[in-house]
C-alpha cells in the first residue's frame, strides 16, 4: 500500500477555540484544509515524549454532512502516520460522550471528535473538528497551541491510497498494517449509564404510566436514546422523536433550548396541561448539552446543576456523595449554595469543559456544569446530556414528585437565584469587541455606583489560577457585582461561525420561596435595563431583543 506525502501550504487561520475548529463544510472541503489540521494534530502527538509506540485512537462524530468523508481522510492519514488501531462508531456516529467513555474505556492514546456541536449542519451549514487527549477529555491548551503553531509551519502530509473502508459493517478491517474496528457506538456508553443509575426504579416509574418525551433533533442522540429508554426501561416506541441522525439536522438548529427546540416545547406546554407528557427533555447535534421541561415548566440548567447535585446519592453511582461541584464563571450561584450545605468545594472556572478536566483528574470535584445547557460528572471528561437526562428519570423515580415540584422543593430550601441568559447572535465582529471595550473603560467609574436601587460593588475581566497545574486563563468574561449579590456577565461566545455572539448573563438571588413562581424576565427586567445601559446595547448593535432568552 502506497503512502503519499502531499506537499501543501501551511494552514493559515485563526486559532481555533476551545471547542476545536469550526467553519463552514465549504472551508473544510477547501483542499488540503481538513488534512493540514489532522497531520498537525498527528505531527504534535509524534513530538510527545509520552506517546506509546502502538499508539491507537478514537475517531467518530455527530452524522453531519461531511462526517463520513471527513472520517475516510482521517482513516487513511492515520494509517500511514504509524498507529496501530482506530476505533470508529458504526456509520461514523459517535456521540462526544460517547467517545470520552471508549476513549477511557479502551485506553486509547486519545481520538478525534467531529462536530460543531449544536450548530446547524448540511452543505451550507457548520462543521468541526476537536483531539480529545488520553484522559477522553478536550486537549487542554498546551496542546492546541502546539497543534496550531505545527499547522502553522507544516509543508506537507501524509497519507496513504486505499479504497474506503466499510465503516456500516461491526468487526476488524485492515487498512495497511492497522487495524480499524468499527464498533457499536451505544453500546460501551449505554453500559455505563446502566452502572450509573438505578434502571429498576426508573423501568418502575415508567411501567407505572409516568410519560416522557425525548428531542434527539435529528442528531446524534437518537440511537443512544431509543437503545437506552425504548429498549433497555420500557418507554413506549415513540417516546423519542427526530431519533433519526441526519446530515443536516433535519434542516433544523439542534440546539436544545426554548427556541431551537420549538416541538418539545410546544408538546411540554400543550394548552391542555394534562395532554402534555410528564417530563420532556432534548439534546444536541452531538450529544454533551440537555434541556429539561416538565408539564409547563421549564428547568433552567445552572437550576438543574444544584438539583442533582443535592440529590445525587440517589443514584447508585453517586450513592458515597461528591468530592466536589465545579461551575463555569456565568453559571448561577445555586450550586455554590448546595456545595455550602454539603460542606463540600465548589470551583468558579472559566467556560470550557477542559477546565473541569483537571479537577475531575485530580479528584477534586464528581459534578460539574455549564448554564449553556452543559452538564457532566466524573464517569467522563465531557458534559453529557443524556447522562443529565436519566440523573433526572432518577431523582423522580425516588422522589414521587412532578419536576415543577422538585425544583420548588429545591428553591425553598435553598432559595432561588433568579436567572437568564439573553443571546444575541451573528453580531459584526468589531461591534461586539467595541461594545465590550466600552464596558471595560467604564470600570474605573462604576464601583460604588447606585444605578436604580442596585449599587455596583466591582467590575472586572475574570481569570483564573487552576488549582492542579496552576496555568492561568485571562480575559474570560466582564462580572458587575453588585453590593445585593446579584451581577450582570457580559461574554463573547466562540461557538458559532458567523461574526460574533454576545451573551448576557443576569442572575439575582431570591431568598423567599413564596416568589418562586415569578416570571424570571420580569423579576430581572431592572437588571436587564442596567445591563442595555451600561453596555448601550441598542445604540451600538441596533438589536432591539435577543435572538436567545434562556
Amino acid at each position: 500500500m502506497k503512502t503519499n506525502v502531499i506537499d501543501t501550504t501551511p494552514f493559515d487561520d485563526q486559532k481555533p477555540g476551545t471547542s476545536g475548529l469550526r467553519k463552514k463544510v465549504e472551508v473544510f472541503r477547501q483542499a488540503a484544509y481538513l488534512e493540514n489540521f489532522v497531520q498537525a494534530i498527528f505531527d504534535s502527538i509524534r513530538d510527545n515524549a509520552d506517546a506509546p509506540e502502538n499508539r491507537s485512537l478514537v475517531l467518530g462524530g455527530d452524522g453531519r454532512y461531511y462526517n463520513r468523508e471527513a472520517i475516510q481522510i482521517i482513516l487513511r492519514m492515520a494509517a500511514a502516520n504509524g498507529f496501530s488501531k482506530v476505533w470508529v462508531g458504526q456509520g461514523g456516529i459517535l456521540s462526544t460522550p460517547a467517545a470520552s467513555c471508549v476513549i477511557r474505556k479502551y485506553q486509547s492514546f486519545g481520538g478525534i471528535i467531529l462536530s460543531a456541536s449544536h450548530n446547524p449542519g448540511g452543505p451550507d451549514g457548520d462543521f468541526g473538528i476537536k483531539y480529545n487527549t488520553g484522559n477522553g477529555g478536550p486537549a487542554p491548551e498546551g496542546i492546541t497551541d502546539a497543534i496550531f503553531a505545527c499547522s502553522r509551519s507544516l509543508k506537507s502530509y501524509r497519507i496513504v491510497e486505499a479504497p474506503d473502508v466499510d465503516i456500516d459493517s461491526l468487526g476488524s478491517h485492515a487498512l495497511g498494517e492497522m487495524r480499524v474496528e468499527v464498533i457499536d457506538p451505544v453500546a460501551d456508553y449505554a453500559e455505563l449509564m446502566e452502572s450509573l443509575f438505578d434502571f429498576d426504579a426508573i423501568r418502575g416509574l415508567i411501567a407505572g404510566g409516568f410519560r416522557l418525551c425525548f428531542d434527539a433533533m435529528h442528531a446524534v442522540t437518537g440511537p443512544y436514546a431509543r437503545e437506552i429508554l425504548e429498549q433497555r426501561l420500557g418507554a413506549p416506541a415513540g417516546t423519542v422523536i427526530n431519533g433519526v441522525p441526519l446530515p443536516d439536522f433535519g434542516d433544523g438548529h439542534p440546539d436544545p433550548n426554548l427556541t431551537y427546540a420549538h416541538e418539545l416545547v410546544d408538546i411540554m406546554f400543550n394548552a391542555d396541561a394534562q395532554a402534555a407528557p410528564d417530563f420532556g427533555a432534548a439534546s444536541d447535534g452531538d450529544g454533551d448539552r440537555n434541556m429539561v421541561l416538565g408539564r409547563h415548566f421549564f428547568v433552567n440548567p445552572s437550576d438543574s446543576l444544584a438539583i442533582i447535585a443535592a440529590n445525587a446519592t440517589l443514584a447508585p453511582g453517586y450513592s458515597d456523595g461528591l468530592a466536589g461541584i465545579a461551575r463555569s464563571m456565568p453559571t448561577s450561584a445555586a450550586a455554590d449554595r448546595v456545595a455550602d450545605k454539603l460542606g463540600i468545594p465548589c470551583y468558579e472556572t472559566p467556560t470550557g469543559w477542559k477546565f473541569f478536566g483537571n479537577l475531575m483528574d485530580a479528584g477534586k470535584v464528581t459534578l460539574c456544569g455549564e448554564e449553556s445547557f452543559g452538564t457532566g460528572s466524573s464517569h467522563v471528561r465531557e458534559k453529557d446530556g443524556l447522562w443529565a437526562v436519566l440523573f433526572w428519570l432518577n431523582i423522580l423515580a425516588q422522589r414521587h414528585l412532578s419536576v415543577e415540584d422538585v425544583v420548588h422543593s429545591h428553591w425553598a430550601e435553598y432559595g432561588r437565584n433568579v436567572y437568564s441568559r439573553h443571546d444575541y447572535e451573528a453580531l459584526p465582529s468589531d461591534v461586539a469587541n467595541d461594545l465590550m471595550a466600552h464596558l471595560k473603560n467604564r470600570f474605573g467609574e462604576l464601583p460604588g455606583k447606585r444605578l436604580g436601587t442596585y449599587t455596583i460593588l466591582f467590575c472586572d475581566d475574570f481569570s483564573y489560577v487552576d488549582p492542579v497545574d496552576g496555568s492561568i486563563a485571562t480575559g474570560q468574561g466582564l462580572r458587575f457585582g453588585f453590593t445585593d449579590g446579584s451581577r450582570i456577565v457580559f461574554r463573547l461566545s466562540g461557538t458559532g461561525t458567523e461574526g460574533a455572539t454576545l451573551r448576557i448573563y443576569l442572575e439575582a438571588f431570591e431568598p423567599d420561596a413564596a416568589r418562586h413562581g415569578a416570571d424570571a424576565q420580569l423579576a430581572l427586567q431592572p437588571l436587564i435595563e442596567i445591563a442595555h445601559d451600561l453596555s448601550q446595547l441598542q445604540q451600538r448593535t441596533g438589536r432591539l431583543a435577543p435572538t436567545v432568552i434562556t
